[in-house]
């Protein structure tokens, strides 16, 4: 079915390929990751992949946007500590293991090209974590166990910054629960206190 697989266009074409990204990173890492790899992963060729990234921290950083977002909020545990436990803790598995391998390769890319730097602010900036940030603080205030807060840009990507920052520190090894849970206690819950509109 090779013939099967050339007829894809558009979005499911991109879906496969940056599927296949994602699995080659997890199994080869990003040093050993290569677009030739992901073309024959994907079923398709070198040539319609560089069509739409130049070159392998561009297709990376797609294939992590691709399964990174976060754009819906975790069950609701009836309480904000609850909450944002297990959204830490969902943003920590995910960071976990080959993601350090991989912002770190990217990160060395965007040293030495200017483009990719470009890229890698954009994603980290635009990305759309910080609504679902919000919607768990809103469901807190919806129940009146937390007074409305003025949510700025910055405070709703804490979350991802903070894990990002113990991911790095912690260099591979699974971040432990005790070290999520002071994040949330020590860090995040405070500033939505001092975030919080009289």
């Amino acid at each position: 079915m090779p013939e099967a697989r050339t007829r894809r266009r558009g979005t499911e074409l991109e879906k496969a390929i940056l599927e296949a990204a994602w699995a080659e990173l997890n199994d080869a890492g990003y040093a050993r990751f290569t677009i030739e790899a992901v073309a024959t992963r994907a079923g398709t060729s070198k040539p319609v992949i560089y069509r739409r990234w130049a070159n392998r921290a561009e297709l990376v950083l797609a294939a992590w946007g691709n399964q990174a977002p976060m754009r819906q909020p975790s069950a609701d545990t009836g309480e904000l500590r609850g909450d944002l436990i297990v959204l830490f803790t969902k943003i920590a598995r995910r960071v976990d293991g080959m993601m350090n391998e991989m912002i770190a390769g990217v990160m060395t890319e965007a040293f030495h090209h200017p483009e990719v730097a470009g890229l890698l602010r954009d994603r980290l900036r635009n990305a759309p974590f910080g609504n679902v940030v919000e919607t768990v603080v809103q469901r807190a205030v919806d129940r009146g166990e937390h007074p409305p807060v003025a949510m700025t840009r910055l405070a709703g990507l804490l979350p991802l910054t903070l894990i990002r920052n113990e991911a790095l520190v912690h260099s591979g090894d699974p971040i432990a629960d005790e070290v999520i849970a002071a994040l949330v206690d020590e860090i995040y819950l405070p500033l939505l206190r001092g975030l919080a509109r009289d």
